[in-house]
């Protein structure tokens, strides 16, 4: 896999290389993220094939909670961006290629049914309030 770099994300700063965020703060922390949210580092790539390898890496560490061990603070935990930097280094060394296209493909179906779980959740809340004002 190609080389990253890691970065505390700025508000109102744009990145011209492929890019994703991660969740810096909270018990979320590791999470991987389409969008900037005020705490969170960004981590940029040099293709679009290492951009979405190393999303689903960090999603897999994230749902793993590989990131959780690094948690510091007793009020709002948060991870720093050495210890997010070592948890990526550490998987990518047991990273292997074709073992790791079968979990991101299962990883991405997963995705779509749980997006696609949610949307009928909402869609049950919505008939039953429009069942009980009618």
């Amino acid at each position: 896999m190609s080389t990253y770099e890691i970065k505390t994300h700025r508000s109102g700063r744009t990145y011209n290389k492929p890019h994703f965020f991660i969740l810096c703060k909270g018990l979320n922390s590791g999470k991987p993220m389409e969008q900037p949210c005020p705490n969170c580092f960004v981590i940029t790539t040099n293709s679009k094939v290492s951009r979405e390898s190393l999303y689903y890496l960090c999603l897999s560490l994230k749902i793993g909670k590989f990131f959780g061990y690094y948690l510091k603070g007793s009020v709002i935990p948060f991870i720093c961006i050495s210890d997010a930097k070592n948890v990526i280094n550490t998987a990518l060394k047991n990273y292997q290629e074709q073992q790791w296209q079968i979990k991101v493909e299962k990883l991405k179906k997963i995705n779509a049914f749980e997006a696609n779980l949610k949307q009928q959740l909402s869609t049950i809340a919505q008939l039953k309030i429009a069942l009980l004002r009618s």
